[in-house]
């Protein structure tokens, strides 16, 4: 089973809020998510990260990719991804 951790959005209209995921590929990740690994509020007077990382290790561990997006937002937040996840 491959899963990737992606971002699914729950917030409303002009106002932008997202769950950080872990989703098997075969699904749309919209209903049928693994696991919730944390939230990410993308607004620019309070932008918050708050992710689980221990069980973000355990996904990165049995084989999960993140998305560029999700890449990215982790990278700001400081949270190392192993090398082998790049590929």
């Amino acid at each position: 089973m491959a899963a990737t951790i992606r971002l699914v959005r729950i917030g409303k209209k002009n106002r932008p809020f997202f769950r950080i995921v872990a989703v098997s590929k075969e699904k749309d990740g919209r209903g049928d998510v693994l696991e919730i690994l944390g939230h990410y509020d993308p607004l620019p007077e309070n932008i918050t990260v708050d992710v689980k990382e221990e069980r973000l290790q355990y996904w990165f561990g049995v084989g999960a990719k993140p998305s560029p997006t999700v890449k990215s937002i982790l990278k700001k937040k400081g949270i190392l991804i192993p090398p082998n996840v790049d590929k």
